[in-house]
């Protein structure tokens, strides 16, 4: 499969907070480019988590969730981003969704390895972690190719059961290593 063009963009306060009150249309008008249903169905959790955090630590915007843009579709594809800075080791947390109508087209792929070579590039990155459902093979097995070792389980409230994955933020991004399907 032939590596896919992508752009991650931020996206505003006002998009953000449109989003957290299940108003697409409304974050439409404000947004850089227009957001498909995935932006609201099934996540208005995320967004009013992520409005909060910005009226909170709006320093924090540089960081979170943002449009997956195709150029070359001209549209968003989904949303990629950080769960914020990185904390006090070092650690920052990934997080990606692609629209069900884009998968298995290399965008999750895209995203993940621009969030690892933001990662590589900041030495105030030490580690990046993934945290994935049990039950979502094709993350796992992404996560995996990019050198990420499970550390752990967690529950999540939102989510439930997820396995915590980390790898160093030095090399995440410069290779990808070949894993059998």
């Amino acid at each position: 499969m032939a590596a896919v063009r992508i752009e991650l963009l931020q996206l505003s306060r006002g998009v953000i907070d449109s989003l957290a009150a299940g108003n697409l249309v409304a974050a439409n008008r404000q947004a850089p480019l227009e957001l498909t249903e995935h932006f609201s169905q099934d996540r208005q959790s995320l967004w009013r988590m992520r409005s909060a955090q910005l009226q909170e630590h709006p320093s924090d915007a540089a960081w979170i969730s943002r449009a997956i843009y195709d150029p070359g579709l001209g549209r968003a594809v989904g949303v990629a981003g950080f769960h914020g800075p990185p904390d006090d080791s070092g650690m920052v947390e990934v997080g990606y969704s692609v629209d069900p109508a884009y998968r298995r087209r290399g965008y999750a792929r895209a995203a993940l390895q621009a969030l690892l070579e933001v990662a590589a590039r900041d030495p105030s990155i030490q580690t990046v972690r993934a945290t994935i459902s049990p039950d979502n093979s094709a993350s796992r097995r992404l996560v995996e190719q990019y050198g990420f070792v499970a550390k752990g389980e967690q529950w999540d409230d939102e989510d439930g059961l997820e396995i915590i994955y980390e790898v160093d933020a030095g090399g995440a991004g410069s290779a990808v290593r070949t894993v059998p399907e």
